[in-house]
């Protein structure tokens, strides 16, 4: 994992409310069927491009919280203000590397963040907004918002 200041960026697709407690049980998971349609939406022309965000936590990652499955915008594009656009605020982040198949390098990767920030030494999570990147089919980063 390494720390990086991120600039701002919008990303624009479909979104979903879910919950962890949702997300553990396959008969009631929506981020799963949220990028089956995003991957039907034909959007994602260009891996780079694509990104899930993780944003309006109700309470941290213990309640209910937003998923959006998109693609980011060119820096020209106008401020959307749409239920379908989300915009990434500019901070440092904690970016953790999954590479692998996927979706279970992802999974494997949201392991290794609970388990960092369950640290006590661990920085303090902003819990505002939270991405993955797609590289590559087999490479994504998900990256942590940190309180200031």
């Amino acid at each position: 994992m390494k720390r990086e200041s991120i600039a701002s960026f919008q990303v624009q697709g479909a979104s979903c409310r879910t919950s962890n407690a949702d997300e553990f049980n396959p008969l009631t998971g929506r981020i799963g069927p949220l990028w089956q349609r995003f991957a039907a939406s034909g959007l994602a022309t260009d891996m780079s491009q694509v990104f899930g965000v993780y944003y309006d936590y109700a309470d941290r990652h213990l309640a209910e919280y937003s998923v959006l499955a998109g693609v980011k915008l060119a820096e020209a594009a106008s401020e959307a203000t749409t239920p379908s656009c989300v915009r990434i605020p500019a901070g440092d982040y904690l970016v953790f590397d999954c590479q692998g198949a996927m979706p279970a390098a992802l999974i494997a990767g949201w392991g290794r963040v609970w388990a960092h920030f369950a640290q006590p030494d661990a920085p303090t999570r902003a819990f505002d907004h939270d991405f993955e990147r797609y590289l590559a089919l087999d490479h994504a980063q998900i990256c942590i918002g940190l309180s200031a």
